[in-house]
């Protein structure tokens, strides 16, 4: 009866708890998804950077066109005159979960746009992250740690930085299915279940579907899996998790078009394999233990040993067959810039010219984590006490992350989901331990606990039966292992098992005022954590690139200055004129401008960017000339040095240099530089000062303020005089709101003379008008102030 009367108040605390743990989650994923609107709020629904306008491009294909048009899809706006095959060369996930979420809402009634959907897709997956974190980090340390855990990652800056409204990228969907893809593993690995290994590999599948880092999960659970074995954690549960996901994840993944054979064809896949075949082995070795004598069993070893080893040799043989016949060894650029920091800047410039590729400064780790960075030693250790085999998979996992995001700072955001869990799991130690030490000092707790500990002595056998039982329990479940002791030992075992938590409970009752200090500090660092974080999301990364801000003495300018010029292209030139720029622009200039460019963030065909590259450091009739093999009509520049923005054209010189000098050898990058520097001041090379980049940028700037100062490099230019031969101006927008974008247009040679290719626009009639009121406005001012 007293023990039923005990049981109600606990079944009433645990209903409680988890009715409050819901609503709670419910608040996280709210936070998870308002923190990330800044953007719309102070800007507008806009899609940002410049991958995500091709993503966006493409879903508004796949909603209009259908998922058949979209596998076949052959686009031929881009990389003029290749072209490219859409369904063939993109990771799907996405787009199909953008276009599904449209269909869907349009389907019960709730007409939004493509471009809507698009724009608030990333912070909706942002709460599912932060879910998924609740149930990994539930499964590794408890409810409370997992709900502080969500809490981290709903604000991380890391992870905003990725996912805010308008950052329509593949990773805005990619770290949620990561983060699931974990969980379901650890929770295969607690249970055993055949369930949630089928539901593992689906997760997966969606991970291959929807980023390129997926080879990061094949090849951390792998890491694992061999840590388990080596350690003598192997068990049946442990087969269960690894098995299936290898077989049908893989089957799942060549699936994938992007993927294809590289599923079982390239390095970064065969980690898995060999501990698929190394598990194997165990578990035959473990099995015929258990049915065979001693004797027999070394036997029986010996000979599956052998034959194991037989095996491994033949596939080794293999894989080193198929590495060898490939020039990169079977690693994609990208891998082999994580496992060698310096390759891509020996071999591949194109990879290294990108900004998010390279390593970052310790000041970012302070910037996208924050605090977390000081409490994830302390949920390291708190991993250790005790160690199991999810919480030595999360430890697994933060040491490869913090190696990957010190290699490449866009890996920060590998890096974030684990941090944000070991510190949850420290931060929810911390306040168990302060939080249990303040209640067994209270008057009537102390009091209340002696007579409980009076009530327990005198049913010391029922307890100890219970507790024996329970422990057992989770032994079979949780800690199963193959090899058993004698029932001596093991009910020593559990004895032991059964005493330690009273005995650690007595060791970490802290000071009262200890305790309270310890809390009121825990406290100011989790809102110093959310002052910063909220900073992150309305200032640093809810910006647009593409919509641009400067704070000056007569208030906030808003720079436009991008969508103008796109749009200049889209209503003043012919629809299959081509469109020359440098890569970073290729997107931008086929959805918003619709013209055909020769280039663009894809990447994928060097040569092609290094002949764009020649081009812009070639002298001008050598530019024109590849220019006019390729059909251009227009060449596209951005220039910031009236202005000072820094991300022009002149600043991504070195890259064009370096990149065309690696295909074409006639460009050397020595010829560009000046005592080991590049130089646009009077220094500068005659092979700087006459390439079409350097014309381009600064034709005419010294009419801005009579000396052709540029606000970027904090000097004069050097050659401040001169006329296109072969280029002319077409439209140029002066920095009047914003960034100075030049669109010109090449000269086209016939026999004895040169045809000229005028246009003339109304938008430069307006931008004459705009001057002209400017400097009115400016006079007037000037009038007044004096």
């Amino acid at each position: 009866m007293a023990a039923s009367e005990d049981s109600n108040p606990s079944k009433i605390r645990t209903a409680f708890g988890s009715v409050l743990s819901f609503f709670i989650l419910i608040l996280i994923g709210v936070l998870a998804f308002s923190i990330r609107i800044f953007s719309v709020i102070k800007y507008e629904s806009v899609i940002h950077e410049f991958d995500p306008y091709f993503n966006y491009r493409v879903t508004q294909f796949l909603t209009k066109n259908g998922i058949y048009e979209f596998w076949n899809w052959f686009d031929d706006r881009t990389w003029y005159p290749l072209g490219r095959v859409i369904g063939g060369t993109v990771y799907p996930g996405l787009t199909l979960t953008a276009g599904s979420l449209w269909w869907l809402l349009n389907s019960i009634n709730i007409p939004l746009s493509v471009e809507t959907v698009c724009v608030f897709t990333a912070p909706i997956f942002s709460a599912n992250a932060a879910w998924a974190t609740y149930l990994l980090t539930k499964e590794v340390k408890g409810t409370g740690a997992g709900l502080t855990a969500a809490a981290l990652l709903a604000m991380v800056p890391s992870y905003i930085s990725r996912s805010v409204a308008g950052s329509y990228d593949n990773e805005a969907v990619a770290i949620f299915a990561l983060i699931f893809t974990f969980y379901l593993y650890i929770k295969t690995l607690n249970t055993g279940s055949l369930f949630y290994a089928a539901l593992n590999a689906i997760a997966y599948f969606y991970m291959v579907c929807s980023w390129g880092g997926y080879t990061f999960i094949i090849n951390l659970i792998p890491m694992h899996v061999l840590l388990c074995i080596v350690t003598g954690r192997y068990s049946s549960r442990l087969y269960i998790a690894y098995a299936p996901l290898v077989v049908f994840g893989t089957l799942l993944a060549a699936l994938v078009p992007v993927v294809g054979f590289n599923a079982v064809m390239t390095s970064e896949h065969f980690a898995s394999f060999l501990v698929f075949i190394i598990i194997h082995v165990v578990a035959l070795v473990y099995y015929i233990k258990g049915i065979l004598s001693p004797n027999m069993f070394k036997v029986a070893v010996t000979f599956v040993v052998s034959v194991g080893l037989v095996v491994c040799c033949a596939m080794v043989a293999v894989l080193i067959a198929l590495v060898a016949s490939s020039p990169t060894k079977g690693w994609s650029g990208r891998s082999l810039s994580l496992l060698d920091p310096t390759y891509a800047s020996k071999y591949i410039p194109i990879i290294a010219s990108v900004s998010e590729h390279q390593p970052p400064t310790w000041p970012s780790y302070f910037m996208d984590i924050n605090v977390l960075a000081f409490l994830v030693p302390a949920g390291i250790i708190a991993c250790f006490l005790p160690l199991s085999d999810a919480s030595s998979f999360v430890v697994l996992y933060i040491v490869t992350s913090v190696y990957f995001s010190g290699v490449m700072v866009r890996l920060m955001l590998v890096l974030a989901p684990a941090a944000c869990i070991l510190s949850g799991i420290a931060l929810s130690e911390a306040f168990d331990v302060f939080t249990r030490s303040i209640k067994f000092q209270l008057p009537g707790f102390s009091e209340k606990f002696q007579i409980d500990s009076g009530n327990a002595t005198t049913s010391s056998s029922v307890v100890t039966q219970n507790d024996a039982a329970k422990t057992e329990k989770n032994e079979e479940t949780l800690k199963e292992r193959p090899s058993r002791k004698n029932r001596k030992k093991e009910k020593e075992h559990l004895e032991k098992t059964s005493v330690k938590p009273q005995i650690q409970k007595k060791l970490l009752v802290l000071p009262l005022e200890a305790s309270v200090v310890a809390i009121f500090l825990l406290v100011l660092l989790g809102a110093f954590y959310v002052v910063h974080c909220v900073w992150a999301a309305a200032e640093a990364y809810s910006a647009p690139s593409i919509v641009l801000t400067s704070q000056s003495h007569d208030g906030l300018h808003v720079f436009d200055d991008f969508r103008e010029a796109y749009a200049w292209l889209r209503h003043n030139t012919e629809v299959d004129d081509k469109v020359a720029s440098w890569w970073d622009y290729g997107y931008q200039t086929t959805a918003m401008a619709n013209r055909t460019v020769i280039v663009d963030n894809n990447t994928w065909n060097n040569t092609h960017i290094a002949t764009v590259g020649t081009a812009m450091s070639s002298p001008e009739k050598a530019a024109w000339e590849i220019f006019n093999s390729l059909d251009v009509k227009y060449v596209l520049v951005v220039f910031g040095g009236l202005v000072g923005y820094p991300s022009d054209d002149i600043n991504k010189f070195l890259w064009m240099v370096r990149i065309g000098g690696g295909v074409f050898p006639h460009i050397r990058e020595p010829d560009y530089l000046r005592d080991g520097q590049y130089r646009i001041d009077s220094q500068a090379t005659p092979t700087m000062l006459n390439c079409l980049m350097y014309k381009l940028s600064y034709f005419r700037f010294v009419e801005t303020d009579g000396k052709g100062f540029d606000r970027v490099r904090r000097t004069e230019i050097g050659k401040k005089h001169f006329k296109l031969t072969h280029f002319e101006e077409c439209v140029h927008y002066s920095p009047l709101d914003g960034s100075d974008i030049q669109t010109k247009t090449s000269k086209e040679q016939g026999p004895g003379k040169n045809k000229e290719i005028k246009i003339e626009s109304k938008l430069q009639n307006q931008l004459k008008k705009k001057w002209k009121k400017k400097e009115e406005s400016l006079a007037m001012k000037g009038n007044i102030s004096s």
